[in-house]
């Protein structure tokens, strides 16, 4: 579906080349792929990949027109202005919005009413097509549109539909911010590590090593995860001492209030912004 579709990215930054890298490896031709920035570097780097470029004085309504897909991949703050240049020209195109925090009746409204918009909130590993997106539909999105949207953003890993546009909020507390609360609990594995007496190195290769095989198990298991640390927690072993302080820290709920401070501060933003 996706190989005869032409897409039009406004913005090229991190996420924007991130979902352009797994669209190219999903068979897309790079002709297909038009972006849209102001930012010399970017545009050249996009071209070497064969890829069609312009600044938004140039063409960005052109770029709109001809477009099945338009993907908008600037930064939330100045998308009243971005979207300004080229609300005009929309005409049926789907148009799915990476903008943290914009409601879709935001967007809509910038946008001179228009409602064929998607809402997305990826995160970082789809830099290397293993992100996690949760995705959010206007009514007026078709069910065609809505696999449309489904191959485009798997292009960069997994996807997950809501039904209430509510729900994005949770959807940032669990996959959105959370590579960072993995990345902090790998930071501390290696101290720890450390502190033990490996070298930093040492301590760095099996932590993260340790991480990445520990979710692949999880993936491919049948188990839940707390299955698996039950298989894996021998009584009175070394596991269960681990396992035992974490619970009598209660490190469990304080993982959950973290997700609910997450989860407060993108409602936060989302009023601010909307």
């Amino acid at each position: 579906m996706l190989e005869d579709k032409k897409i039009s990215f406004i913005g090229g930054g991190n996420m924007a080349q991130a979902l352009i890298s797994g669209l190219l490896g999903k068979g897309v031709p790079p002709k297909h792929i038009t972006v849209v920035d102001p930012n010399l570097d970017k545009r050249e780097y996009l071209q070497n990949k064969g890829l069609n470029t312009a600044t938004p004085e140039e063409c960005i309504a052109q770029a709109i027109e001809g477009a099945d897909v338009v993907v908008l991949a600037v930064k939330p703050q100045v998308m009243k202005s971005v979207v300004a240049e080229f609300a005009s020209a929309l005409n049926n195109q789907l148009v799915i919005s990476v903008a943290a925090g914009l409601s879709t009746q935001s967007l809509s409204q910038m946008l001179g009413g228009y409602t064929q918009i998607v809402r997305a909130m990826p995160n970082t590993p789809a830099m290397i097509q293993m992100g996690a997106t949760g995705l959010y539909a206007t009514d007026d999105i078709s069910s065609e549109q809505k696999q449309l949207a489904t191959e485009v953003m798997a292009a960069s890993g997994l996807v997950l539909w809501v039904e209430d546009e509510a729900h994005m909020h949770a959807v940032t507390a669990v996959s959105g911010s959370a590579p960072a609360y993995i990345f902090y609990f790998i930071e501390s594995m290696i101290e720890g590590g450390v502190e033990l007496g490996l070298s930093r190195k040492q301590a760095s290769a099996l932590a993260m090593q340790t991480v990445l095989g520990a979710a692949q198990m999880s993936i491919t298991s049948e188990d839940t995860p707390e299955k698996l640390r039950r298989n894996v927690t021998s009584p009175n072993g070394t596991t269960q001492a681990a396992i035992e302080s974490m619970q009598s820290d209660e490190v469990g709920a304080l993982i959950q209030k973290a997700m609910q401070a997450c989860y407060t501060r993108s409602q936060q933003i989302s009023d601010e912004m909307n």
